[in-house]
């Protein structure tokens, strides 16, 4: 097996032998004969990857983004008075009863905001263009803070209090980036103590195995602060565990922590998280691999290319014109002072970076995605943030400004990613997916008193974009404002849950095995067997995706907690001021704030500028619009208290108190004017429901050739059969051939077979748990056993006859 770093470095002999027992933190002998140049070297790159490069400072928004660097410094600069417990005022460290408890992480998260301050404030003094450029009184209260934390907190003899974050990952990142920055101030007595200080906190022992805290974003955190302490400490052995320790997170994992092969992305065991930890992951290894490229521990692990391939399988389609989609973002949607917008932007930065190491090929299909991202951004563009860092911001405006590269349009896909309950449906001009929980992903996450009213986010939450509208959805005070009961899409019981409902980093599951479904890759079929979170509610959910709308069945809705139990059809966001024309039945609804209404049998509503909805058949929906007010503190224990206004439209259908086997059906079109709305809900052959009930969830597109069934039970519907549970998607195509994609969502299928009364002549291509297929007036397929494929679809091709 080849090692993860160069080969044409390493000493031979003992100094080889030394390596060896350095990464199981015993060696003292350095393995590399390392020279200060080297160090020298790698201080620059990293001071480059910190401070970014060629833009300059005069122009916008560098001249913005310099300017509030260095007011910031010197609020900073000003405010700091070193005490006995802190360095501000405002930011008290001595905890009067230190442990591990959640009191304590306030004060341990202060140690480490006292860092971050530092590092700003260094900053300051080595960007041009910040009012504060090489200020000496700047950069000696830098060090006398640095030697004020060691001194008093940050050092070797302390214990460590609250959050084990703050001392292993968020002080010592910020700590080793002032070092590097004020490298040729510091004293070899202040470089020894920093890095004991480090050592003590972050010993070798956190890369023995990859598990605990050192997985995922998590392990990436903990290379990047060994590795820049090796770095500053010129210590060979320290960068050469930590860059050994690194290509751990390569590999695609089947179950905790990590990236999956369908592109999934797991931390905290159970949380879909490419929004937020995935961010942190790709940012920490794409500026590692920056950092030690052509050094004497440049990575050379061959699992490198599996990194790569996240940004197309991971990353990307999770990423909407510019914003990321919240769904896979956790607790990050309760933080104020940031948007599905904003955690975008340093994302996006970062794929511009990691283009730079990798494929020639990679890198040209990366740079106009990029382009195209940043163009289509009407709402909160990653050009106009002055919150971004100045290597982030340099590297977006690169290019932007290259005109040799042409924006890519949106694909035209349908992601199905089963290891992690969520679905991503892609067009030019509108995008949408689809958040849920099973017995493997959590209705949600509370912890470190953030996200305490996301409860029913794993309920089939149904998020949509446009290309042109609906990019503010989620980004305007949408969470401390929303009713946490109606997120679009999903079916809830009103029954009021606890603030942080299932206890601190509770991360609840429900005992339901059938989530997920199938695609081809364009079209798709989704299925959720829900149950509420403490709560009796249960349901069966399915979404059917197609080109310009979304079928959308619930069957099976009961619950027996005496509270009615609601399926929101849409609730859309209107701002401080909005008040969009609300159609019903070609009849348009007042815009008076607070206004409800209850129509009995509505065919089809459309909402000016957001999207038509088509009832076939049908159905109760009530309107309801209505002003909302809420503080961030009221989700995020960390969030300013000021009250916040915004004014919403919801649709929903009420099934009642206890409903017992309630349904719903409708058609979401986003985008879609109210004519052709109208038109839709006219024309009764469009669509055929085929099933909608606890057993089966179907549907027929005849024009497009479409039909899929979710079978809950094994059965047979119009001339579809399973022998076991299944999602099942037929496409007919105009060249005479048929797809026909299945899954087994529960993971629990010994053998399935598949029966099509559709004549066929021949099998094209099968996957290899195909273990025998019957043609002719029916086709017949058998499974093998499924159960080990997680839920991923297979796919088969067949001519018919």
């Amino acid at each position: 097996m080849s090692s993860p770093w160069s080969r044409r470095r390493f000493l031979q002999g003992s100094a080889a032998s030394a390596l060896a027992l350095s990464t199981l933190g015993t060696a003292t002998l350095p393995a590399f004969a390392v020279t200060e140049d080297e160090y020298a070297a790698l201080r620059a790159t990293w001071r480059e990857l910190i401070l970014g490069t060629g833009f300059s400072p005069t122009a916008e928004p560098f001249r913005t983004l310099l300017g509030n660097l260095g007011r910031s410094a010197q609020g900073f600069l000003s405010t700091m008075k070193p005490a006995a417990g802190s360095l501000w005022p405002d930011l008290v460290w001595a905890d009067p009863e230190p442990d591990l408890d959640a009191e304590s992480y306030t004060f341990s998260g202060n140690m480490a905001s006292g860092y971050s301050r530092l590092q700003t404030m260094a900053q300051a003094y080595c960007q041009p263009g910040t009012g504060l450029t090489g200020d000496p009184a700047l950069r000696d209260a830098v060090l006398a803070g640095l030697d004020h934390l060691y001194t008093q907190v940050y050092n070797e003899n302390t214990t460590r209090y609250g959050n084990w974050h703050n001392w292993q990952i968020g002080a010592p990142q910020a700590l080793m980036d002032t070092c590097v920055l004020l490298y040729d101030h510091l004293t070899e007595t202040q470089i020894a103590n920093y890095c004991r200080a480090v050592d003590a906190f972050v010993p070798d022992s956190v890369f023995d195995s990859y598990s605990g805290i050192s997985t995922g974003a998590n392990r990436v955190d903990l290379c990047r602060g060994m590795i820049v302490r090796g770095i500053v400490g010129r210590n060979p052995d320290k960068i050469a565990l930590a860059a050994g320790g690194l290509p751990a997170v390569f590999p695609y994992v089947t179950s905790g922590d990590g990236f999956y092969s369908d592109g999934s992305f797991i931390q905290h065991r159970n949380v879909p998280y490419i929004g937020g930890y995935g961010t942190v992951l790709h940012d920490g290894v794409g500026r590692l691999l920056a950092l030690l490229r052509g050094s004497s521990w440049q990575l050379d692990d061959p699992g490198t290319q599996l990194f790569l391939d996240t940004v197309d399988k991971a990353v990307a389609p999770f990423i909407y014109n510019g914003l990321m989609m919240d769904n896979v973002t956790s607790r990050g949607i309760s933080r104020n002072g940031s948007n599905d917008h904003t955690r975008a932007h340093g994302l996006l930065a970062t794929i511009v970076l990691i283009g730079q190491g990798a494929s020639p090929e990679e890198n040209a299909r990366w740079r106009p995605m990029v382009k195209g991202w940043l163009q289509r951004d009407y709402y909160s563009s990653a050009l106009n943030n002055t919150g971004l860092s100045l290597i982030r911001a340099s590297l977006l405006h690169s290019l932007h400004n290259d005109i040799t590269v042409k924006p890519a349009l949106e694909p035209v896909e349908h992601r199905l990613f089963h290891n992690m309950d969520r679905v991503t449906h892609r067009r030019r001009d509108w995008a949408a997916s689809i958040s849920m929980a099973s017995q493997r992903i959590t209705h949600y996450e509370f912890g470190n008193g953030e996200n305490a009213r996301g409860y029913h986010t794993g309920a089939g939450w149904l998020s949509w974009w446009g290309s042109d509208f609906g990019l503010e959805q989620y980004s305007d005070a949408y969470w401390p404002t929303v009713d946490p009961y109606r997120l679009p899409g999903i079916t809830a019981s009103r029954k009021p849950l606890a603030d942080g409902e299932g206890g601190n980093w509770g991360q609840l599951m429900p005992d339901t095995a059938w989530v997920g479904g199938t695609t081809d890759g364009e079209y798709g079929a989704t299925g959720q067997h829900l149950k509420g979170l403490s709560a009796t509610m249960y349901a069966k959910k399915s979404w059917f995706w197609l080109d310009d709308s979304v079928v959308c069945l619930g069957a099976g809705i009961s619950a027996t907690d005496g509270f009615a139990v609601e399926t929101t059809i849409d609730n859309r966001h209107l701002g401080t001021s909005g008040a969009p024309v609300l159609t019903v039945d070609g009849k348009s609804q007042p815009t008076t704030q607070g206004w409800t209404a209850r129509f009995d049998d509505a065919g089809w509503a459309h909402i000016a500028g957001q999207a038509g909805y088509v009832f076939p058949g049908g159905s109760q929906v009530n309107a309801v619009r209505e002003e909302r007010t809420g503080a961030w503190k009221d989700i995020n224990a960390g969030g300013p208290a000021d009250r916040l206004t915004r004014r919403y439209l919801t649709l929903f259908t009420d099934h009642g108190i206890d409903p017992a086997d309630g349904t719903y059906a409708y058609v979401l079109m986003p985008g879609a004017s109210a004519a052709a709305t109208s038109r839709r809900a006219g024309n009764k052959g469009w669509l055929k429901i085929l099933a909608n009930s606890g057993d089966q969830q179907g549907i027929r597109v005849p024009q497009l050739g479409f039909t899929a069934v979710n079978f809950w039970s094994a059965g047979t519907l119009d001339k579809i059969g399973a022998s076991a549970p299944a999602s099942v998607l037929i496409r007919e195509h105009r060249d005479g051939t048929a797809t026909i994609v299945v899954s087994d969502p529960a993971r629990q299928a010994t053998s399935l077979d598949i029966t099509w009364h559709k004549g066929v002549s021949k099998v094209l291509s099968k996957p290899s748990t195909l273990t025998a297929a019957t043609t002719g007036g029916t086709l017949k397929l058998t499974f093998g056993d499924l159960a080990g494929t997680a839920g991923a679809p297979q796919k088969v091709t067949v001519r018919l006859c």
